[in-house]
């Protein structure tokens, strides 16, 4: 069994928060769960988290296009929430050419061209978290989230948050809540890299897939992410971001997403056992 793995048929790269240490305390075992999209879960685990986990909420962090594709499955006794971090029409405005945009969208490119035509304008890559993180969408979007874990009672139950790999926009919310609880940077990423565990297979197929191949560092690591990988140097990018423009995490948490000292001190209270 993978390390904090929450089973749940047809949802992947499902764990919980539970028992990573945070200051002297450790979080609080099933009350704080993420995983990837939930569009494929089967009936039993729709029952897991009802009736073993109690789900209060499920906080979809998808594009409202991705929403309206595949709605997440109704968990009874769970309130969905939709906060979108990004939206496809971001992605074209940083690409700063509708244009150049529409063409290649016209073009039938495979999906290593397409990742790398990403990777070419900087819409993925080592800047993509900042993307996320500095936008209004995302600061209104993790400013709700934890709205969301400060309203809810974990004697009620958990609470669920999902993108639709479970490791990017979902990935800097457990960032994000690991750092407000008190964890460390090594604890936050431990958490982090665990979806390369998680999502090993598929991993491992686009490492046999180019290993013959003359492939730069930088564009292995862009196509490990794009199959579904996490990649270390990305969310320490995101903390030096956070550090240039907020001096810390911690002043991104105040600062950008409007935290209290009370209101952190109420999270640790609520999600942290001795």
């Amino acid at each position: 069994m993978l390390k904090n793995e929450v089973k749940l048929d047809g949802i992947r790269n499902a764990r919980e928060l539970g028992g990573f240490p945070v200051g002297t305390k450790v979080v609080k075992k099933g009350v704080l769960i993420r995983t990837g999209t939930l569009e494929h879960a089967r009936e039993d685990a729709i029952r897991v988290l009802s009736e073993r986990y109690h789900v209060q909420a499920v906080i979809d962090f998808r594009m409202t296009g991705e929403v309206r594709k595949a709605p997440d499955p109704e968990v009874p006794g769970a309130k969905n929430i939709h906060l979108p971090v990004i939206e496809f029409e971001d992605y074209i405005t940083k690409l700063g050419d509708p244009e150049l945009a529409r063409h290649y969208l016209s073009q039938n490119m495979s999906r290593e061209e397409m990742v790398e035509v990403a990777f070419r304008h900087g819409l993925i890559g080592p800047e993509m978290y900042l993307f996320f993180l500095m936008g209004e969408k995302g600061k209104k979007a993790y400013h709700e989230f934890f709205q969301t874990l400060l309203a809810a009672d974990p004697k009620n139950g958990a609470v669920l948050w999902h993108c639709t790999d479970g490791k990017d926009r979902a990935g800097l919310a457990s960032a994000l809540l690991l750092a407000a609880l008190g964890a460390s940077e090594e604890t936050i990423l431990e958490d982090y890299l665990l979806t390369n565990a998680y999502h090993a297979s598929m991993l491992e197929k686009v490492r046999e897939k180019f290993a013959s191949a003359e492939i730069a560092p930088e564009m292995m690591d862009v196509l490990l992410f794009a199959a579904g990988g996490t990649i270390e140097n990305y969310l320490l990018r995101a903390f030096e971001g956070m550090d240039k423009e907020f001096g810390g995490i911690n002043g991104y948490l105040s600062e950008a997403l409007k935290l209290t000292k009370s209101d952190i001190g109420e999270l640790r209270k609520k999600y942290t056992e001795d």
